[in-house]
């Protein structure tokens, strides 16, 4: 069998859904939406307000929303979802999205988090010095925070490299110490029965662009945009005090970076636009269409080189920040074009590699239910047995198992009784399903061209030996 060697991962906010915080902060009611629905055009062909489409101006306490949310991810490439999570010395914000996902154990659809570890301010409106949520850090609460996060990394959805849980910081530099925390969080990771963890700092900020191994890190995380390399804003006087770019011309500087000579995954966005939250000094990308986007994620997808064994992540800025314009989700204008150009990208460029056996796929972190096995006839090879001897499974498992358990050495625990009602259903999965019944009917087709062939063959050789006799 052949699998997808690339895993696209897009960062997802969890900002909407009122809380009390930012009632406090922001006015009764606030989400991420309030800023989205009050933007306005600044400039001739500024694209504002979007509005969204499919999924309407949703709230994320709901979980048919989540639910709608990861089928149309999972219908058009994504593999998973990077969750912001945010933690201040034990006490969340915004994080009740979550806590429902992980304990309602739906959408059943890969995750991993990031740590957004900065302070909250009220920096969007451009008033950076009013502190609304500090940042403290202690190796006593690098202690409380593993330990939290050891519930979200034993959930069977929880993206793994190699076997161990992926896990985000998005500003690395500002731990006081991030060697002893790092060490911290390995440490009691192995004692909960992990084998270890997966490390990766974010590039979100031009100081956080070095080895992160020298950091305690595995790996870094290309975050765009990237500013460092974003080139000159245009200059106009409508643009006022905003920093206005070409997508096109982002798209193509961020192509012709640099290498690191440290591990770092790439990443892509599909835009950029944070007017609705900074009524000033915004930075906007204009022109962003789906074939731009999709020409750079197709050439980030072809050009990247995996590490090794689960080492096959590409990132995508973002799910949802509607607020920085930003976003895969359908709007108005372009409705699912985006989504359709992550398939398009992912399905034509990701390269293929053959998985061998069962631990091939624990690495490379791939987890697919037998019931979505699927296969075309242009896919089957012949060999040689005829449909005849293909094996049927046994379709009435519950009126056989009775009489099983009463076989001399069939007693099962409750442990392997449950274990095998589950593999009986994926084998009852798979015989109902199309890939079983398009190769049933391969074989029949075969098998009749085969016969047609040999009668034939056989017609042809009396007539040859009767021609002989004469």
């Amino acid at each position: 069998m052949e699998v997808r060697q690339i895993r696209t991962i897009a960062f997802y906010l969890p900002q909407y859904h009122p809380t009390p915080e930012n009632d406090k902060w922001w006015g009764r009611g606030f989400t991420e939406w309030t800023n989205v629905s009050k933007a306005r055009p600044l400039f001739a062909g500024h694209y504002q307000p979007r509005i969204p489409a499919d999924l309407g101006f949703y709230d994320l306490r709901l979980a048919e929303v989540r639910e709608a949310q990861a089928g149309l991810a999972r219908e058009h490439g994504i593999y998973g979802f990077c969750y912001y999570h945010y933690w201040f010395g034990g006490r969340q914000l915004l994080n009740r999205p979550f806590d429902e996902v992980l304990s309602a154990g739906k959408p059943d659809f890969p995750f991993c988090l990031c740590w957004a570890n900065e302070s909250w301010t009220r920096s969007w409106d451009g008033r950076s010095g009013e502190i609304l949520m500090d940042q403290d850090y202690s190796e006593e609460d690098d202690k409380r925070h593993i330990q939290w996060l050891l519930k979200a990394f034993h959930d069977k959805r929880y993206i793994r490299v190699a076997g161990k849980p992926l896990f985000l910081v998005y500003r690395a530099n500002q731990l006081p110490n991030s060697l002893t925390t790092t060490q911290i969080w390995r440490e009691e990771a192995k004692r909960s029965g992990l084998e270890d963890l997966y490390l990766c700092r974010v590039e979100s900020f031009p100081d956080e662009h070095s080895d992160p191994m020298e950091k305690g890190f595995d790996a870094a995380i290309e975050f765009q945009p990237d500013w460092q390399e974003i080139g000159p804003q245009l200059t106009a006087s409508t643009y006022g005090n905003h920093s206005v770019f070409k997508y096109d011309s982002v798209v193509q500087r961020m192509l012709a970076k640099q290498e690191t000579q440290y591990k770092r995954f790439p990443c892509v966005t599909p835009g950029w636009d944070n007017s609705p939250r900074r009524k000033s000094e915004a930075h906007i990308f204009i022109d962003s269409k789906p074939e731009l986007y999709e020409n750079w994620l197709g050439s980030v997808i072809r050009g990247f080189k995996t590490y090794g064994p689960g080492e096959n992540l590409v990132f995508i800025n973002a799910w949802n920040e509607w607020g920085e314009g930003n976003y895969l989700e359908p709007d108005a204008e372009f409705g699912r074009a985006y989504l359709q150009s992550t398939k398009r990208a992912v399905m034509n460029n990701a390269k293929r590699l053959p998985i061998q056996d069962q631990r091939s796929k624990e690495l490379y972190g791939l987890r697919e239910s037998h019931s979505r096995l699927s296969c075309q006839i242009k896919d089957l090879k012949p060999n040689e047995y005829s449909v005849e001897t293909l094996p049927t499974p046994q379709t009435n498992f519950e009126k056989n198992r009775s009489a099983q358990d009463k076989l001399p050495g069939t007693s099962f625990s409750n442990l392997q009784r449950k274990r095998i009602i589950e593999l009986e259903k994926n084998l009852q999965d798979i015989y109902d399903s199309r890939g079983w019944k398009l190769l049933k009917q391969y074989y029949r087709l075969r098998d009749s061209v085969l016969w047609r062939k040999k009668r034939l063959l056989s017609g042809l050789r009396r007539s040859w030996i009767s021609s002989r006799e004469k």
